[in-house]
């Protein structure tokens, strides 16, 4: 009998599907979504491919596209090992062939891959101990399972027709959808999944080691034991946060730091010697570090890992303040950790509000299957939030403070904490929980002591380094510093969770799965699905220069069905919406009678100003609703923008005597469409420099020439809304606002013009001659009149404030980096290597000598 026959009519008289995984196929170096399933007949094992729809519910949505029997003709090489693959946390690459065939795999990181690629291992092992003895300790000594020298057992062609006569898989097909090892990413059964999850999971506690320490920028001195081995039992899981890892200008700029490995190894040498740890996750930006550490045990049982971070800096980009945060699935149970640094100073509260909005609205986390909408911090089971969060302690003299200190009356001392009158007024924090503080402030020591500070500034002690969380079944069982640590001004903190995780009962879980799948089969075989809308029509009045507007669409489900919405292109167009507009979610499931609402956000920024300032572009959009085996639904989205210097040229600006808000919108569009020639020619003599450039240069020289951390600070967004209409609408005698808003204001102006100071033709000559004062300072002569004037009138102002850098703190180099960046922009992405001729460029102009 033909073989290949033989082994179809086995699979169809026995087939069982063993374990399942999602995972990437690479066709021509280009990744399709797979689902691959290890198939057990008797004694013989093969491995189906299956291409599958997007919404992936019955078995008439996945077909099967290759068969690959596992015999001595088979290898699987795994390009990361498994034991690189639970230290590192990434995904795994595996490469599997079969005669002269090979196929090249990218699985999840997660115990679902483990599960797969064992099973698969021991598959092989089985055949080759079956078929070769004596083979199979070698190969998997080698991560190699592959024997060269036996003979293939199918062709090509027979396993081409095993594929197209498989009408036998469709149960194999139902039964794959079905298994607890396929993390299954549609919205529609996951929803339905969540709420019958009480059905399926039960809860079982796992203890959390939190740990944050800002160490000043030093060097690792002492062991970390005293803090990070406090506990008499060995964590399940430890998440260590440090900031200011490194000080210098060449972390903050560039993002390199030697303090990295050093400080990893400090920790890792300090962990509880009760258990062995795996690595599963770093994540740095500049000096704000997260390190997640697993029992060994239980890496397996983490999936769906990811990390990002966000810089809450100057220009809201800079990541000398921000955060960073890994998110990731724990047996059923979702955790996102943070690890945060917020906005210095006593007085600036409310940045550091701003700091945290900024942080839980930007930073998002991208889903493995990339057809999902993003997750927020929020939108997990529990979230750890750790970190030097900055809040002082107000309304109290020094002397007093340290004097409650002595009497350990925390109680009265935490009543005039930031933090807490913030979180009591809603500000910030909502949901979250923190422990009751029975520790002495943690900021600021005399390094290597446990002095209070001594310094001339002789800060006001505060507990600047909080840990709080949010979520259910959580228990803290201790919070608390440790005096012992000296190396740094802070002193570290520590807290131990012990938190409730859902795990899955698999027969349960299926028994769970297959009956929603049969129900929504019923349900879509029968119905179609239907939305009302609040409303199709929206109008967002005096929309401005980075100035968030949002208004809310409510969907409602008055079908017999749930609903799966999403919002999609229009012929010819890129993407589903003009570039400042987006839908929040953008698409999302609705259940049956159940209701969803969704932001339609406007924002302008610098890349959509330009065309409408002048009145190319004009807010107005139709939004496509489509619904999923549904109609599509029309939403008109107009209204009216406010024009900005925010986002015009140089040359228009220039030649704008009056507020560009009383410009009429035909003169805005003339000057925008004139070229270099066209002013040149023009009788009209044009300002030197933009009056709104000059606005706030002369408002920095004469107020903030002293003032400290310049141009490093970030301001308030709502004093930067204000110092924006007043250039807009008027030129008031002085502009609002603090020193670092105003500063910042003119940073967001340099970055927002269309053509740089430095034109972008321009600047490949710059990077040529950057060595060379003099051929630097020759083409800043050869640029046209009105960039040149603001190039020579901006390095002049530098200048003067590094004549007072002993009260500014500011140097050649750190301004050299900010500004750089704005005056010589790149068309393009610019690498390191550019960066940094930039910089050498524009430093011959600072030094005190130049003209």
């Amino acid at each position: 009998m033909d073989q290949s026959v033989a082994i179809q009519e086995t699979l169809e008289r026995e087939e069982n599907c063993v374990v399942a995984v999602q995972c990437d196929v690479f066709f021509d170096d280009i990744p399709e979504s797979r689902l691959l399933g290890l198939v057990e007949s008797g004694k013989e094992h093969a491995i189906f491919i299956y291409a599958h729809r997007r919404m992936a519910i019955t078995a008439d949505d996945v077909s099967l596209q290759e068969i690959i029997p596992i015999s001595l003709d088979f290898a699987v090489v795994e390009v990361s090992s498994p034991e690189q693959l639970v230290v590192v946390g990434a995904d795994t690459r595996v490469r599997i062939s079969y005669k002269d065939e090979e196929l090249e795999l990218k699985l999840p990181f997660g115990s679902h891959s483990r599960l797969f690629l064992g099973e698969v291992n021991k598959a092989w092992s089985e055949k080759s101990l079956e078929k070769a003895k004596g083979s199979s300790s070698a190969a998997q000594k080698s991560k190699v399972y592959s024997n060269p020298e036996s003979q293939s057992i199918y062709s090509r062609e027979e396993r081409d027709d095993l594929v197209r006569a498989s009408s036998h898989t469709t149960s194999n097909k139902a039964q794959i959808l079905t298994m607890p090892q396929f993390g299954l990413r549609d919205n529609l059964i996951r929803c339905e999944l969540l709420k019958n999850e009480d059905l399926y999971t039960y809860l079982e506690d796992f203890s959390f080691f939190l740990g944050t320490y800002n160490v000043n920028g030093q060097p690792p001195k002492e062991s970390l034991r005293p803090w990070l081995s406090c506990n008499p039992s060995p964590p399940d899981i430890y998440c260590v946060g440090f900031q200011e890892l490194d000080l210098s200008k060449e972390a903050f700029f560039f993002s390199d730091t030697p303090k990295e490995p050093e400080w990893t190894k400090a920790v890792s040498d300090a962990l509880h010697e009760g258990a062995k740890y795996a690595l599963v996750k770093l994540v740095r930006l500049v000096g704000i570090m997260l390190i997640f550490y697993v029992k060994e045990e239980h890496a397996e049982y983490i999936s769906d890992l990811e990390a990002e971070t966000v810089g809450t800096g100057i220009m809201g980009r800079m990541g000398n303040k921000g955060a960073v945060a890994i998110r990731f699935r724990f047996h059923n149970s979702t955790i996102c950790v943070v690890n945060s640094h917020l906005a210095a100073h006593v007085e600036e509260y409310e940045r550091r509000n701003q700091d945290y909005k900024d942080i839980c609205s930007r930073l998002l986390f991208r889903p493995y299957d990339l057809t999902q909408p993003p997750l927020t911090i929020m939108k997990h089971n529990v979230v750890l939030w750790i970190g030097d969060l900055n809040y002082r302690i107000s309304d109290l003299e020094v002397d007093s403070v340290k004097e409650l200190i002595i009497k350990k009356d925390f109680k009265t001392l935490h009543k005039n904490d930031q933090l807490k009158r913030q979180i009591d007024e809603e500000a910030v924090f909502n949901g979250f929980e923190e422990g009751a503080i029975d520790f002495q402030p943690t900021y600021k020591y005399d390094t290597n002591s446990d002095d209070w500070d001594t310094s001339e500034k002789c800060r006001i002690p505060a507990w600047c380094d909080r840990i709080l969380w949010k979520g259910k079944n959580i228990k803290q069982r201790h919070y608390r510093s440790h005096m012992d640590l000296r190396t740094s001004d802070h002193k570290p903190v520590s807290s131990l969770l012990v938190i409730g995780i859902k795990r899955i009962n698999n027969v349960t879980y299926k028994k769970t799965f297959e009956e929603i799948v049969r129900n929504i089969d019923k349900m879509e075989n029968e119905c179609i699905p239907s939305v009302t809308l609040s409303k199709r029509e929206f109008h967002f009045k005096d929309v401005k220069f980075m100035e968030h507007q949002a208004e809310t669409l409510k969907l409602f489900n008055d079908g017999q069905v749930p609903c799966q919405f999403e919002f999609i292109r229009k012929p010819n167009e890129a993407t589903y919406s003009k570039p400042w507009l987006t839908a929040n979610p953008p698409k999302g499931f609705i259940a049956q009678r159940g209701s969803a609402d969704i932001d339609l956000e406007v924002f302008v920024n610098r890349t959509t100003a330009p065309d409408l300032n002048c009145g190319k572009q004009v807010i107005e959009d139709i939004l496509v609703l489509h619904l999923e085996r549904g109609k599509d639904y029309f939403i008109s989205v107009t209204g009216n923008y406010l024009p900005s210097c925010y986002g015009s040229s140089i040359y228009s600006l220039c030649h704008m005597r009056e507020p560009i808000r009383d410009m009429p919108q035909e003169t805005l569009l003339q000057l925008a469409e004139k070229s270099a020639a066209d002013f040149a020619e023009s009788t009209e003599k044009p300002l030197d420099i933009p009056k709104e450039l000059w606005m706030m240069v002369d408002h920095l020289f004469r107020n903030a020439v002293k003032q400290e951390d310049l141009f490093q600070q970030p301001g308030l967004r709502s004093e930067f809304a204000e110092i924006r209409n007043c250039l807009d609408s008027g030129m008031p005698d002085s502009l609002p606002g603090s020193n670092h808003s105003v500063a910042e204001a003119l940073l967001l102006f340099l970055d927002a013009l269309p053509e740089p100071v430095v034109p972008f033709s321009i600047y490949p000559q710059c990077l040529e001659c950057c060595s060379n004062p003099s051929q630097c300072e020759k083409i800043i002569s050869m640029l046209p009149q009105c960039h040149k004037n603001v190039f020579n009138y901006l390095a002049a102002f530098l200048r003067e404030l590094l004549k007072n850098s002993a009260s500014n703190r500011l140097d050649v180099s750190i301004l050299a980096t900010i500004f750089a960046s704005l005056i010589l922009r790149s068309p393009s992405k610019q690498d390191l290597a550019e960066k940094r001729k930039t910089q050498e460029f524009f430093q011959h102009f600072l030094n005190h000598g130049s003209s």
